[in-house]
C-alpha cells in the first residue's frame, strides 16, 4: 500500500546517552488479544503483499518508507479492524498514503495478517528491514505498457520517449514506485494538478495494474 499509512508510527526511543534503537525495545503489547483462522491469515498475507508490501515489507515488519506494523501503537490498540480499517479506507494523502477501496472481507484478511504478524513479533522481537527490489518485481511489463498507452492510462500526460525516457536509470526499486505514485516526492512536490491526476489514477488501478505499470517503467532505461 505506496500502502497502510506512515502514521502507524514506530515507538520513539528515548533521548540521551543510553538511547536504544526502537528494534531493541519491547513492542507495545496488544491490548485485546485476538485470534484468526488460518485461512483468513493466508488470504491476508497475499492481499497485504500485493497492496502494502512495497512500503511495509511483505512481512509487515517495515520497509524504506513504511513503519514496522508489528511495533505500531495503533495496531496494538486495534480490535478486529476498528482502528486499522478507517485508516486504510480514508488514507492520509498528505503523508503519502492513499485511500484504499476494498471489500469488508478483503480488509478483514489484512487485519488478520497484521495481527498475526504482531503476535509473532511480540514473541520473537526483531527490527525493520529494507524493501528488496524482489518485493516489487511481480508485474508484467508488456501488460504495463498496454495500460500505460491505453485509454485513460498514463500516456495522456507522459511519454516513454519524452519526460520518462531513462527514468529507470535515475530511480529504481521503491524510489521508482514512489515517483510513479506520488510525482515529485515530498522534498520537491509536483504541481497540484499533477498530484490530483495521480491520486485519481490510484483510484483506477487494480493491484495488477499498479505492479504491471511499475514493471514497464523498469524497462525505460
Amino acid at each position: 500500500m505506496a500502502a497502510l499509512a506512515t502514521s502507524l508510527a514506530i515507538a520513539q526511543a528515548p533521548k540521551g546517552p543510553t538511547t536504544q534503537s526502537p528494534a531493541s525495545q519491547r513492542p507495545p503489547q496488544t491490548i485485546t488479544p485476538q485470534t484468526y483462522s488460518k485461512q483468513q491469515i493466508q488470504a491476508g498475507e497475499l492481499r497485504f503483499g500485493s497492496q502494502c508490501g512495497f512500503c511495509h515489507g511483505r512481512d509487515a515488519a517495515g520497509g524504506e518508507t513504511g513503519p514496522d506494523l508489528t511495533r505500531s501503537k495503533l495496531v496494538a490498540e486495534d480490535h478486529k479492524g476498528d482502528k486499522i480499517g478507517p485508516l486504510v479506507r480514508h488514507g492520509r494523502p498528505e503523508q503519502g498514503m492513499p485511500a484504499f477501496n476494498m471489500s469488508d472481507a478483503d480488509l478483514a484478511t489484512i487485519v488478520a495478517f497484521i495481527h498475526d504478524q504482531k503476535t509473532k513479533g511480540e514473541a520473537l522481537g526483531g527490527g525493520r528491514r529494507s524493501v528488496d527490489d524482489a518485493d516489487l518485481a511481480t508485474g508484467d511489463a508488456a501488460a504495463g505498457r498496454r495500460y500505460f498507452n491505453g485509454a485513460g492510462g498514463c500516456a495522456a500526460c507522459h511519454s516513454a520517449s519524452g519526460d520518462l525516457a531513462g527514468i529507470a536509470s535515475r530511480y529504481h526499486g521503491l524510489e521508482l514506485l514512489q515517483r510513479m505514485l506520488y510525482p515529485g516526492g515530498r522534498s520537491a512536490p509536483a504541481p497540484p494538478d499533477a498530484l490530483s491526476a495521480h491520486f485519481d489514477q490510484l483510484g483506477k488501478y487494480t493491484d495488477d495494474d499498479m505492479h504491471n505499470v511499475y514493471a514497464y517503467l523498469v524497462t525505460l532505461k
